[in-house]
Order: structure tokens, then C-alpha cells, then sequence
């Protein structure tokens, strides 16, 4: 699908995205935020990254502003682009944008998005062996060994900035010593200063130093490159700081972009992005931006988000966040580092430490105990007899009360250690802060694993010893897919995330005034495990460009078993995972490539999906093909109820051949693959399946792997306008902080907040939305109210989008520069036309459209 812009001429409407309000038959509460007056837009031609020449785009620019100016528009500009983007960032009224639309040069306009300051999971605590045992995951400790340290290499964080004062990152050890540019963050701005947030104090007051008092880009410098007391992954590298965050809050797409463009022009080779805009498209302005980017030969990488099921918001399919659905972006999913591990018999239990209690010892037995030996919801929730559990590590299960008061009231009588097990498929990491203090050591671990000591402690007696090993999926979670970690397709149905990397639990660098050390979770500790080993495959095989390095990553990664139930010997889903945990040495040694690294089959309601391979190896190398089915999704987008469905579906994959050899003096060879949806018997229509091409070389040496994943049946078939609980769309009126359903019709003033409200439920992605005003007696259209493009859809089945109408309409007259004007006193209908992902514009069932009552503008 060629790429569109967003057009976006909304003079008079206002769009919010609210997920989550509480809501009545009748009305629902107004989500204090509206809009917004801060705009890209952009010029004809091309910037800078897609061939245009710097004088022409300076030139553009010039002719834009004199037009302007000439025919009386009046507009802030806040910033103004040139390399991955060619026009401004402005701040204009409604009607100045409808304006700027008419003028000379004009191509399109996109609303500047907020972006949220990344949010981590919960982490617990940890030590510096918690980040030895994340790099040996990926294998970047033998990169180390080997000598391969990222040095030379140029890695940009753009995040919340770097405390360049930490010894671990170069600094002198004291805060405020160290001046910038220091001995290894030798590159950075700051772009907005301590104080800004961009929605409450949007003005930046940047300072010359891009240090950090958030913490979350100093913990993610370290996790690419600290060389202190912890390691990280390529503690070599040189830092460009890139501060777009306040000290708190949020930041704006703008500022992004202006990060992205200074990382470029200061030679970064690598740039990580930990932060984004989920449920985007591909064609979100800084996803596109950093496509850009990597097509000017920087490695882009950025975190697909933290929106999996068990995650702080959890979301459902297609939930991946901009810029890490750029289509040249390496967008990263996380896996749960491996664990710390008791031992109980001779079985080890990997666990997660608690945050707000002591670190567990390294040695030591203990009695175990339980509170319950059925261990109901409410286990350890009531106070429990004085010294019934002196000495001992209490089992008890996660429900119905705070895991402060489970631990308190076990260290209350007497326990020694309370071990929490999960509800829930998946990792836990509580927190027992509180007051009084929690003493004793607190640790977590899976359902699974509780199950057993549960059992372990019926069969009686069993003690636990503490240990130093480390451990991952039998014995916990390590390299399971994290349960916050998002999933996707993207909306236009390419793969994403495209590899994964550890996120879950990860000890490493943070600002000196906040302790200098923490434990925390999410994608965004996962994307620069990923900038961090692309900086040592850079180093170890110079002059790898962008595609090259995404096409050595996926090609050497390890595809794991679904953290669901690991049990069943299933794989992972694709669009959870992509091509699987990185491996920086098989990356750095393979001599051997198959590209495309990964097939995007998209829906499959025509006809079987046929793929060439080009693998890249030496003459005479000769490989078996197999292949290995993932899980798959069923129909159901969200994770509220019915919920997401997993089934064992495989797909039909069928080989030219079932070896392929490349020929005497050749470097390559060809085989085509054929890939056919799962039948009715394993998938419904609408589910998302995929799995992984395997080439075996026959000289023993490892395995290639291509990541596929499709949807199937008519992706079109997917009903945008799904009806909700409460009946949306509704035509509402604002009342009182509250929107009023309206379904007979309203009369409205225009004045003030007095205007027709429009809000819509999008169960899915839609490439337009379209809002037009029709007379109510004719039916006739009379102009436009709003059209956007590339619209993400709502986060919940019950989340909507609130348009307003303020009575102006936008009608194309060749002969009037502005097109706009008022629609007269009179009764109307405004019809809300849905453009459905990747439709054919031919095809009337691709469309979907809801008329509202009828609309009375009654001005005084």
C-alpha cells in the first residue's frame, strides 16, 4: 500500500481520544482535555532524507511564509524542519489552519499528538548481577569477551536525558560535577528544560545540559552501554543525550522530531527510542520521521509498547505504538529476564524480588508454611495468630487484598519470608511498600510455580533454601515473553514488533540523586537491549546498513515458547514476539543471510501468499526448509470480554523445493514459499496467525529463521462502527461537565460549548474519517466538517472519540482562498463516513457511515 497524508481540515472540529469514562444510558462524563492548536504542516516537496536539495527546501519554506504573510495568515511558528520532514510545526486557531490549507505549497496537516513520559511496569528490586544475567540472555557478554564492546559507536538516546554525573556512564561520581559534553556523553540538547510538560507548562525553557531528573533515560543509557559497577550491553559506546521530557509529564511529537533531526546531524549510528503513541499507524508522523531516519543509514529502534494483557493498560490486538511501526524501525517486544532462584527439593523457583522489602539472602534454609491449604482469594488478607509462622517462608496466593497486607500479616506472626504466587498466567512483581516497613524479604513467582509449592508443602515437610543461580523457562519466566508487552499487527498489517530482547526486571543505571540504581520493566528496557547489541554487530561488521542489520538480527534470533502455558510446546505469536529473542553472537558470526527477514502475508480472503527467498551464502552450502507454526489470536480484538483467543492453528506452507544449494561460483540462491491460511477447523475468520520459516544447514552449523504472520479471511470485514454497551454513536450535548445523548435531535446556539458533539466508538484502525454536513429537507451535502486520515482506534469496546462542530463547513471554491464559511440557522444531519484499513475505494462494503439525528443551529 502506497503511503497517503494525512489531510486534516478541521477548522471547527475538536478530536479526543477517551477510553475509560464512566458512562450511563444517557450521558457520559467530558474528558477535560480537547484537541489542541499545535499542528505539523507540511510543504510539497520532499525534505532532505528523500533526495531534495537543501536550498530548495529552504526555498520552499521562504515562499510558504512570504504567501502567508501576503495573504494576511497569521500563524505561530514553533518549529520548522528540514532533513526528515519539510514544513513546520505551528500553533493556529481553526480558522488559521483552514487558511494555511489554501496556501501555495501546501500539502497536508497532521495534529501534533502528546506523548505521555514512558510509564515503566512495576520492577521490584535488584543488583548488579540482575543485569549480568539480562546480557547473557543475548549472548552480548561473549560479544564482550571477544573484545566486541560497541566502541566507536555512536548510540542516541532520545528519552528524559542522561545524568551524565554517573560513574557508570562517564561521570565523576558526584552530582553536579561533571559538565557536558563529558568523557563518554559527548553528544545531546536539551530541548525543553526541567519544567516543561506539554500539557501543562508547554513552553520549553531548555538549559545546556541534558541531564536527567526523571530517571527513565538514564536507566536506559545504562542498559545500552554502563560500564561501572553493572555492564551493559555494548559498554563501549559513545552517547548522544536527547532530552525531550520534563521532569515529569509529557511531551509533544514536535519536540521528537526536532530530537530526531539533531541526532542525525550530530552522525549518531544507532538512536533508541523507548516511548510512544500506541495503536498508530505506520504512517504517524514520527513513525514515518524515523523511517526516514534509517533510510539515511542511522539503526533506528523503539519500543512496540507496554500494552499487553498484563500490562498497566492493557489493550488487545494491533496495539503497537508509533515510531516502532515505522516501517524501517526495529520495533522491540519484551521478555522476562532471567531470575534469581530458591530451591526446594532439587527443583529451583525463579522469583521476582518485591519492591519495599529487603533483597532475599544468598543462603540460608527456611521452613515452608502456607496461610491456606486451599489457598482461597482472600489467602493472608486476615490477621493470623502471633508466631503461627515464626521462621518460616509463607506460601500465599495473589487476591482480593494488598500485598503490603499479606506480608505484614505474615511478618506479623512471626514468618521469616512470604513467597506470593500469581492468579494469573504470567510473572508477578509486587510492591509491599507501606507503613510500618515490611523487614522480612518478600519474593514473587508464577501460578504454575505456587501450584507446586503448594503441593511440595502438602506432601510435607519442605523447606527453602536461598541461592545465587539464576534461572529462566522451565524454572520462571526468563525469556518468556514479558505480559505487558504489547501485541500487534500493525494496522496495515505488517509484522510488528519485529524481535524482542529483556525488559522484564532489568538492574540498571539511574540518576545519583534517586539512588543511582533501579530495577525497572517494559519495552523500553527491551529497545535499547536491542540499540545496545546493533552497536556491537556495528562494530564487529562495520559499514552495516539499516536493512542489512534488521535482516542479521531476525535471521540469528530464537523464537520462544508462549508464556501463556510454555508447557504445550507451543511458539510464541509472532505478533507478539516477531522474530524472537535477539542473539548478538549468531547476528555477529553468521555468514549467511535469507531476506526478506520477514513476510507480512496480510489478509488472505483472495488467495494463497507466494514469497521468494534470496538466501546469501557461499557456493556448495546446501539447506533443508522447514517450518514451524505459532500461536494464533482469534477474531477478538480487545482483552475485555469474550477476550483474546490463542489457538494451535498452523498454517499450509508449501517449498519449491524442499532443499535449496547455492551453485558453484553463485553467492545466492532462490526458493519460493507458499503460505495458506489455517482452515475453518483451527482459525475463525478475522484471527492472526503466523510462524516461522526454518533453513537447517547441513553442515550442522545453526538454523536461519524468517518470521511470516497474516491475517485471515477479508480484513474489511471487520465492523469499525461496532455498536457499544450504551449505543454509540451518539449525538450529544454538553451539559454540566457531562455529553448527553441527544437521539431525537437538539437544538443548539453555537455559542460556546453549546455545539453538536459527535462521539464515536472505533473498534478498529480506519485510514479516513470523514464528517459531513447535509441538509436536513434535500439530503444535499453542504460542506465538510472534518476529515482525518490514518485514525487509530479506541483503546477499550467501550472508548470513543468526541468530534464537535462549531457550524462552519468547508466547501472546495477554486476562486476563494478561504473556504470555509458558516453554515446559516437551520436543520441539519452530519454523516460520519468510515474509510476502512487497506480498502479498495471501489468497493462500497469497505465504507461504513452513520447519519446523526437531526441537528437545529438556532444562533440567537
Amino acid at each position: 500500500m502506497s503511503r497517503k497524508h494525512v489531510k486534516s481540515l478541521m477548522a471547527a472540529a475538536a478530536l479526543t481520544l477517551t477510553s475509560g469514562w464512566a458512562y450511563s444510558q444517557g450521558s457520559v462524563a467530558m474528558s477535560a482535555a480537547e484537541g489542541g492548536n499545535l499542528w505539523f504542516v507540511e510543504l510539497a516537496g520532499a525534505p532532505e532524507a528523500d533526495g531534495n536539495s537543501k536550498a530548495a527546501v529552504k526555498s520552499e519554506k521562504d515562499a510558504f511564509r512570504k504567501s502567508a504573510a501576503a495573504a494576511g495568515v497569521k500563524f505561530k511558528e514553533r518549529r520548522a524542519y528540514d532533513v526528515l520532514f519539510n514544513g513546520f510545526a505551528v500553533h493556529a486557531t481553526p480558522a488559521e489552519r483552514a487558511l494555511l490549507a489554501k496556501l501555495p505549497g501546501f500539502k497536508a496537516m497532521y495534529p501534533v499528538g502528546t506523548v505521555q513520559a514512558p510509564k515503566p511496569e512495576a520492577g521490584g528490586q535488584g543488583s548488579a548481577p540482575e543485569m549480568a544475567a539480562a546480557v547473557a540472555l543475548t549472548g552480548a557478554n561473549i560479544a564482550q569477551t571477544r573484545g566486541v564492546t560497541g566502541a566507536g559507536i555512536k548510540v542516541g538516546i532520545i528519552d528524559t536525558g542522561i545524568d551524565i554525573d554517573h560513574p557508570d556512564l562517564g561521570g565523576g561520581g558526584v552530582a553536579g560535577g561533571t559538565a557536558f559534553p563529558s568523557a563518554r556523553v559527548r553528544y545531546g540538547f536539551d530541548f525543553v528544560g526541567d519544567a516543561y510538560d506539554a500539557n501543562t507548562n508547554p513552553n520549553p525553557v531548555p538549559d545546556a545540559n541534558p541531564d536527567d531528573c526523571n530517571g527513565h533515560g538514564t536507566h536506559v543509557a545504562g542498559i545500552v552501554g554502563a560500564n561501572g559497577a553493572i555492564k551493559g550491553v555494548a559498554p563501549g559506546v559513545t552517547f548522544g543525550a536527547y532530552r525531550v521530557f520534563g521532569c515529569d509529564g509529557s511531551t509533544s511529537d514536535d519536540v521528537i522530531l526536532a530530537a530526531l533531526e539533531r541526532a542525525l546531524a550530530d552522525g549518531m549510528d544507532v538512536v533508541n527510542q523507548s516511548l510512544g503513541s500506541a495503536r498508530q499507524w505506520p504512517q504517524y508522523p514520527t513513525a514515518v520521521a524515523t523511517s526516514r531516519l534509517s533510510k539515511r543509514g542511522v539503526i533506528v529502534v523503539a519500543s512496540i509498547g507496554n500494552n499487553g494483557p498484563q500490562g498497566s493498560t492493557p489493550d488487545g490486538l494491533y496495539a503497537a505504538g508509533a515510531p516502532g511501526v515505522g516501517s524501517d524501525v526495529i520495533g522491540v517486544a519484551s521478555f522476562d529476564n532471567a531470575q534469581r532462584a530458591f530451591t526446594v527439593g532439587a527443583t529451583p523457583f525463579g522469583y521476582n524480588p518485591a519492591t519495599g522489602s529487603p533483597l532475599p539472602p544468598t543462603s540460608g534454609s527456611l521452613p515452608l508454611a502456607r496461610t491456606s491449604a486451599t489457598l482461597v482469594a482472600n489467602d493472608g488478607c486476615a490477621a493470623l495468630p502471633a508466631g503461627s509462622l515464626t521462621g518460616t517462608a509463607v506460601l500465599i496466593r495473589r487476591g482480593t487484598c494488598t500485598f503490603y497486607t499479606k506480608a505484614f500479616n505474615a511478618q506479623a506472626a512471626g514468618a521469616a519470608a512470604v513467597v506470593l504466587f500469581n492468579n494469573a498466567a504470567g510473572a508477578l512483581s509486587p510492591t509491599v511498600a507501606g507503613a510500618p516497613a515490611i523487614t522480612i524479604p518478600v519474593v514473587a513467582v508464577t501460578a504454575a510455580q505456587g501450584a507446586a509449592l503448594n503441593a511440595a508443602i502438602a506432601a510435607g515437610p519442605a523447606s527453602l533454601t536461598w541461592g545465587t543461580d539464576f534461572v529462566g523457562y522451565p524454572f520462571g519466566t526468563g525469556g518468556l515473553i514479558s505480559g505487558f508487552s504489547s501485541f500487534g499487527l500493525a494496522a496495515d498489517l505488517s509484522v510488528k514488533p519485529n524481535i524482542g530482547a529483556p525488559g522484564g526486571a532489568i538492574f540498571s543505571t539511574y540518576p545519583l540523586e534517586e539512588g543511582g540504581y533501579a530495577t525497572l520493566s517494559g519495552t523500553s528496557m527491551s529497545s535499547p537491549h536491542v540499540a545496545g547489541g546493533a552497536a556491537l554487530v556495528l562494530q564487529a561488521r562495520p559499514r552495516t546498513s539499516p536493512a542489512r542489520m534488521k535482516t542479521l538480527l531476525q535471521n540469528t534470533a530464537d523464537p520462544k515458547a508462549w508464556g501463556g502455558n510454555p508447557g504445550l510446546g507451543f511458539l510464541d505469536h509472532v505478533h507478539r514476539q516477531g522474530a524472537g529473542m535477539m542473539d548478538i553472537v549468531g547476528a555477529i558470526d553468521t555468514r549467511t543471510t535469507v531476506e526478506p527477514s520477514e513476510i507480512a502475508v496480510g489478509e488472505s480472503s483472495a488467495r494463497p501468499f507466494r514469497q521468494k527467498l534470496k538466501i546469501r551464502a557461499a557456493a556448495g552450502s546446501t539447506y533443508d526448509l522447514s517450518h514451524v507454526a505459532a500461536l494464533a489470536t482469534g477474531p477478538f480484538t480487545f482483552v475485555q470480554a469474550p477476550g483474546l483467543t490463542n489457538f494451535a492453528a498452523s498454517a499450509g506452507v508449501a517449498f519449491s523445493a524442499a532443499s535449496v544449494t547455492v551453485p558453484a561460483g553463485e553467492d545466492d540462491a532462490e526458493v519460493s514459499v507458499t503460505i495458506t491460511p489455517p482452515d475453518g477447523t483451527q482459525l475463525e475468520d478475522k484471527g492472526i496467525y503466523g510462524g516461522y520459516i526454518v533453513l537447517t544447514p547441513r553442515d550442522g552449523g545453526a538454523p536461519l529463521r524468517v518470521p511470516y504472520a497474516g491475517f485471515k479471511g477479508d480484513y474489511q470485514s471487520i465492523q469499525v462502527l461496532a455498536p457499544t454497551a450504551n449505543g454509540f454513536p451518539w449525538l450529544a450535548q454538553l451539559s454540566g461537565g457531562f455529553f448527553n445523548n441527544m437521539p431525537t435531535g437538539a437544538s443548539y446556539t453555537m455559542a460556546g460549548d453549546d455545539i453538536p458533539f459527535f462521539l464515536i466508538h472505533l473498534d478498529h484502525h480506519s485510514e479516513r474519517v470523514l464528517l459531513e454536513a447535509l441538509d436536513a429537507a434535500t439530503g444535499n451535502v453542504v460542506g465538510r466538517v472534518s476529515l482525518d486520515e490514518w485514525v487509530t482506534r479506541n483503546g477499550s469496546p467501550t472508548g470513543f472519540f468526541a468530534f464537535a462542530w462549531d457550524g462552519q463547513v468547508f466547501k472546495k471554491d477554486p476562486a476563494k482562498l478561504n473556504q470555509w464559511s458558516v453554515a446559516p440557522n437551520g436543520s441539519y444531519i452530519v454523516r460520519v463516513t468510515v474509510t476502512k484499513a487497506l480498502a479498495d475505494k471501489k468497493n462500497p462494503a469497505h465504507f461504513e457511515t452513520w447519519s446523526s439525528p437531526v441537528i437545529t443551529v438556532a444562533r440567537p
